[in-house]
């Protein structure tokens, strides 16, 4: 009776062997991995005991945490490994030599060497005539360094890039770098400062420009280093930088253009100021920050904190002698030196005897009207507010309205100017907010302060609270733009993955402004407008401001001039804007301005419209719309038509990386590994604001070395359709492990196949075998799920399939049911076959998100002729091409495919491992274990096959 018992067990392997969710990795070190795609047949234990055990999980991570902060010991997995460098000589095009024997153990540094050089070499990057597909990097910026978000980003789009060319696409992705005028600026200020003692302002511009430019030869090829080292698969021949000439005289046209179209107008407005940086920003660079109550907050240039969060009241004296006042309530006592009036309601009865009176401002002696307006909420402070239209924009509104004078006491720097009073003039101005309400105490003015929940406006750059004044400045009128953006979307012509952005899209279209332009520094794309000045006769009575002309050139500034005023041009004195251009303006031009925009070029008719961008969902305002709305302004094209907006790297507190909390992670820290000592040595070199420059306390054991390869896998393996992502390096760490499993597997298939095996096309593989068929049908679900991910821009589930395929079916399964079927000469042959099957069609698989490990290993795989000279090229596994025309167990001319009915199994007990000989194959080894062991051989997982009896 024990046959039938056997028998039912064996029947129901298949399911079981399939997919163990929640059963441990036979590997020491790896941890259970992705979560199992939707497509697999599940094998489930209670559901109880599922979630029991993933709390249990889930604790054990705190405590690791926990003590990794503590400073204690490291985790397990932390266990430094051997580093193998690769010293063999290489091809002599560069190739690295193929036929040497594999290192014992997988290497990171081993793997990745020599490979990314030959790809440039074998012009892999570089698309043919036609081209299917067309994307571009965003640029990051050139003073900086990739951070783990750069790293999503690229690990995201070359696993996009290198799936579509697998499958015999044509493609083009454009690298570049942005010129990050503020940042760029800022950091060459503080070089300057901190090397030779100097200010920007102690140079001329054009000094100051050469050493900007100085600084750019010897760090801007920083970030190229890094996108090598990443393996992004990018074109660098046509590789672009936003203040090469080439894309300066695009950035020069493109303002030209829009000008002449009436967007780009010159105005004296309220704009949104940072004082630390003396720069406009756009509203989009603001920052709001709620405040329920009083908040003590640092300000740069301030000597002390400032408290927020305060309603301060003060009356006005009313002119006349009566012992008359007016109260008022205000947040920003030091602007009343530039009020010019106090507004009420019309309809308030509390101040209707104060119609049409006066007050005295105490300290400027002005008369300030009481006016009626019924914007004014009778409900909100005292019910009369004062009018400040220089640094408020409803003042202002107010103001002109009313025909009331527009005053500014706050100068660009942040201190008090005149009309403010000489006694306060250069003073910070949060420290003349104090002396103000205690002049107005000593005067008996001051009326008290009371708690006051707000929302203070923050530059998102220096962390200075915003000032708005009024500048003259260069403004884009977004208004029309921004409807031809929401309806791209609306009609499904343009689309947001995930789809959820689409509703801040529209919100955010809805509400646009006009888009100040100008900013005031010395390092950017000077703004292409010249004002006019004629010695005999000075500025024009129509034009009080003088006259503004704009050209690509002075000298087709000066003709417009000429003919605009009917006079000579050589009578005319022309002063080009000291202001830039945002730099958000140039880089909305990318997608067309880096194939050679305005100019008809090859590469702009054949490439452009790009096919999709990917990029953090945080620049979905910043980049995306500007680049959709002057993509369609100047080249009547949408620059894409899909947009993948990856969620925000965060670290495994959930807290935004910041140097501040020396929580940034450098890509390639986690690549090549750091130690403690050379973390905080990197930190202290980086030219940091001093407060900046705190103990990094996030690794006190340094970063193990993980590879290009498990960094790439982690990044991916994250769904970024979703909420902020925790990372972490032990996720890396956990990838490392599962590069040296595949590693192990591979060794396994080359020393069972040995020197004189013949290969057949991996595709065309039956399986007579009922494990072969097993684990061939799991191969086909992985490549048909993996592919439906991918096309639908989900890479986390697609790197999901191929993990569990690898990890549970392949390595966990079937090579364990292999070692005895390689024993019997009967079922040898087709074992062999199968194993090549598997492995070659699963590195496939894996090369789009593992290219170096994938390359190493498929390039020592026999292959049937004819064969791509590299994994780059290989057809990615189709799964319409893996189900042949013969049922399931049909000859040799039929492919495999999955079965439709679970197989009944009768495997024969195998009680020790299978001896393979060394050095028969290419490379020798086994496939269990982590890399400090191997798991015993010849058994299934606990729970998939009985005992032997």
């Amino acid at each position: 009776m024990a046959a039938p018992a056997l028998a039912r067990v064996l029947t129901a392997a298949p399911r079981a062997l399939g997919s163990p969710v929640g059963g441990r990795a036979r590997c020491s070190g790896v941890p259970p991995g992705p979560p199992l795609p939707p497509a697999a047949p599940p094998w489930d234990p209670p559901e109880r005991a599922r979630l029991r055990a993933r709390e249990h999980k889930e604790k054990r991570q705190r405590q690791r945490r926990e003590r990794a902060a503590l400073g204690g010991p490291p985790p397990k997995g932390w266990t430094p490994k051997t580093v193998v460098e690769y010293q063999h000589p290489l091809d002599p095009d560069g190739k690295k030599a193929t036929g040497v024997a594999l290192p014992p153990a997988y290497s990171p540094r081993y793997v990745e060497a020599a490979w990314y050089s030959w790809w440039e070499r074998q012009g892999l990057f570089t698309p043919p005539a036609s081209v299917i597909l067309s994307l571009v990097l965003p640029p990051p910026n050139v003073t900086g360094s990739l951070h783990l978000g750069h790293a999503l980003t690229v690990a995201l789009q070359d696993a996009l890039v290198r799936w579509r060319r697998m499958q015999g696409w044509s493609v083009l992705w454009v690298p570049g770098t942005d010129h990050a005028g503020i940042a760029t600026q800022a950091v060459v200020e503080r070089w300057l400062w901190q090397q030779r003692g100097l200010r920007r302002q102690d140079l001329t511009r054009s000094e100051f420009l050469e050493e900007v430019w100085a600084w750019k030869q010897r760090h801007g090829d920083e970030i190229l280093r890094q996108l090598r080292a990443l393996g992004a698969s990018l074109d660098w021949s046509r590789c672009a930088f936003t203040m090469d000439p080439g894309f300066s005289r695009a950035v020069a046209e493109a303002f030209v253009r829009l000008h002449e179209a009436g967007l780009i107008h010159r105005d004296r407005r309220l704009v949104t100021w940072s004082c630390a940086l003396r720069s406009a920003l756009a509203d989009v660079e603001v920052e709001p920050r709620a405040l329920t109550g009083p908040t003590a907050l640092r300000v740069p240039g301030c000597p002390r904190p400032v408290t927020f969060g305060v309603l301060v009241t003060f009356a006005y004296p009313v002119e006349g002698g009566d012992g008359l006042e007016l109260p008022v309530a205000t947040t920003r006592p030091e602007t009343m030196l530039g009020d010019v009036a106090v507004a009420v309601h019309p309809d308030d009865p509390r101040y209707m005897h104060l119609h049409g009176r006066h007050l005295r401002h105490p300290f400027t002696g002005q008369l300030l009207p009481v006016v009626t307006d019924p914007t004014v909420e009778p409900a909100r402070g005292t019910g009369a507010v004062k009018v400040t239209p220089g640094h408020s924009s409803p003042d202002l509104a107010l103001a002109r309205a009313h025909g009331l004078p527009l005053l500014s006491v706050i100068g660009d720097d942040g201190t008090m100017c005149p009309p403010g009073g000489g006694w306060l003039q250069g003073i910070h101005r949060f420290v003349a907010r104090e002396k103000v309400v205690a002049a107005l105490a000593e005067r008996g003015l001051y009326r008290g302060t009371q708690d006051h929940a707000m929302t203070l406006p923050m530059c998102s750059r220096s962390g200075d609270v915003i000032e708005y004044l009024l500048k003259s400045q260069w403004f884009l009128r977004c208004r029309e733009m921004a409807e031809r953006a929401r309806e791209a979307v609306t009609s499904g012509r343009l689309q947001l993955v995930p789809k959820f952005h689409e509703k801040n899209w529209k919100t955010w279209m809805d509400n646009i402004g006009d888009w100040c332009l100008s900013r005031q520094l010395w390092w950017g794309h000077r703004v292409p407008a010249y004002r006019v000045g004629v010695p005999s006769a000075g500025s024009p009575p129509e034009h009080p401001e003088g006259l503004w002309v704009v050209g690509r050139s002075e000298a087709e500034a000066r003709a417009a001039a000429a003919r605009t005023l009917r006079c000579p041009p050589d009578e005319l004195q022309l002063q080009q804007d000291p202001d830039v251009l945002d730099t958000w303006f140039s880089s909305a031009l990318f997608p067309f301005a880096a194939l050679g925009w305005p100019e008809e070029t090859p590469d702009l008719q054949r490439f452009y419209p790009t096919n999709v961008l990917e990029t953090g969902s945080d620049l979905l305002f910043f980049w995306v719309a500007r680049m959709v709305m002057l993509g369609q302004q100047l080249t009547g094209r949408l620059p894409f038509s899909q947009v993948l907006l990856h969620s925000l790297v965060r670290d495994t507190h959930g807290r935004k990386m910041s140097k501040s909390l020396g929580n940034v992670i450098d890509p390639c820290d986690i690549i090549a590994g750091a130690s403690l000592q050379e973390l905080q040595e990197r930190l202290h070199h980086r030219l940091l604001d001093p407060h900046e420059l705190t103990v990094r306390r996030q690794f006190p054991h340094g970063i193990p070395e993980c590879g290009t390869d498990a960094l790439r896998m982690a990044l991916c393996s994250h769904n970024v359709h979703g909420d902020d992502i925790r990372l972490d390096v032990g996720t890396a760490l956990s990838y490392r492990h599962f590069c040296n499993k595949i590693w192990n597997a591979v060794k396994f298939v080359l020393a069972a196949l040995g020197p004189d095996f013949v290969p057949q096309p991996p595709e065309e593989v039956p399986g007579w075998h009922p494990m072969d068929r097993w684990v061939l049908s799991r191969l086909v679900q992985a490549v048909g799920e993996c592919g439906r991910r991918m096309e639908a821009l989900e890479v986390h589930g697609a790197i999901a399939a191929v993990h569990h395929f690898w990890l549970r079916s392949f390595c966990d399964v079937y090579l364990e049911t292999a070692k005895p079927t390689l024993r019997d000469p009967a079922t040898a042959a087709e074992t062999r076959r199968t194993l090549l099957s598997c492995a070659e069609l699963g590195l496939r698989l894996l090369a789009p998100f593992a290219p170096f490990l994938g390359e190493e290993l498929w390039q020592r795989l026999p292959r049937a002729p004819p064969a791509p000279p590299t994994l780059c090229l290989a057809p990615f596994p189709d799964a319409a091409r893996l189900v042949g025309p013969v049922a399931l167990g049909g000859g040799p001319q039929g492919g495999f495919r999955p079965p439709d009915t679970p197989l009944s199994l009768c495997v024969p007990p195998f009680p020790g491992s299978l001896a393979l000989p060394q050095g028969g194959g290419r490379g020798g080894g086994h496939a269990g274990g982590g890399e400090d062991g191997a798991s015993p051989a010849g058994h299934f997982p606990p729970g998939c096959c009985p005992a032997p009896r």
